[in-house]
């Protein structure tokens, strides 16, 4: 009899204030999805870190002629300088996973190929392309191993990391994603008041019943329980909608719909154009 006592005094509650239980429905479904879509950015992130900078290089770029560097005087590397830098290179591994060479003659055609609509393709000339060693570590962090060791010698124009690229763009996303949870968080606050209001105006609505409780020495808690079940009826039913709005969004607009179509990170190619 408590029990269906409680369960009828939960449905009155209910029709009674069903405004006010849609309102907390809503809130919370839309700040649940809000925080949820903010978890789901930053684990995102997260996993674009890892591929990235497991595939960032450095660039060493070696003089070409009329350089403004100090280390190049002037003057193209010679060949004996780039044997002694490759040479080098190949003596630092294991932190130096792989090394790659790239002539002028082919910086020239990765230039053509990413600006072929472009007119500056007609203002460059392949002697003003200089050539490099493209450079993977073990580990991306140790890069400074590298810099130390090429930085200002003769023959080396300077030394790129990419990572110090990317390291702008994670950031600039992280703080989208800082913003983001915020709102997400504050949302949730507006949230846990407006349930505590919902509460509250029930009972004041119903205040005529819980005084005869009170009078025929009913606890404050099995006073209290009705609102109490109103109020997280009404949260759940709102993290439910906000658990399955995900689950659509990830699956159909992330996976199905935005994933094949557009590439949400740089290329390897413009990165390593940028670093030059």
């Amino acid at each position: 009899m408590r029990a269906g006592f409680i369960l009828g005094e939960l449905g009155t509650g209910l029709r009674r204030n069903l405004s006010m239980a849609v309102s907390v429905i809503l809130v919370t479904m839309i700040s649940m999805y809000l925080l949820g879509l903010g978890l789901l950015a930053q684990r995102q992130v997260d996993t674009m870190k890892d591929y990235w900078y497991d595939r960032v290089q450095v660039s060493i770029f070696l003089c070409v002629d009329g350089s403004q560097y100090a280390a190049c005087g002037g003057k193209a590397t010679t060949s004996t300088q780039r044997e002694q830098i490759k040479a080098q290179l190949e003596q630092m591994k294991p932190p130096v996973k792989d090394v790659f060479y790239e002539s002028q003659a082919e910086a020239f055609k990765r230039f053509k190929e990413q600006f072929k609509n472009s007119p500056i393709v007609d203002n460059v000339s392949e002697n003003a392309l200089p050539e490099s060693f493209r450079v993977k570590l073990s580990d991306p962090t140790k890069y400074e191993v590298v810099a130390s060791a090429f930085a200002g010698r003769p023959g080396i124009e300077q030394v790129n990391d990419q990572r110090q690229i990317l390291d702008k763009f994670f950031r600039l996303l992280g703080g989208l994603q800082l913003i983001a949870l915020l709102i997400a968080l504050s949302m949730l606050v507006v949230t846990v008041l407006l349930i505590v209001n919902t509460m509250r105006v029930a009972a004041f609505s119903r205040r005529r019943e819980t005084s005869i409780m009170r009078l025929v020495g009913a606890s404050n808690f099995y006073i209290q329980l009705p609102f109490l079940l109103e109020a997280a009826l009404a949260a759940g039913l709102g993290a439910i909608l906000a658990i399955g709005t995900l689950i659509v969004t990830k699956g159909v607009l992330i996976d199905q719909v935005l994933a094949p179509s557009f590439q949400f990170t740089v290329s390897e190619a413009s990165m390593s154009f940028a670093s030059s």
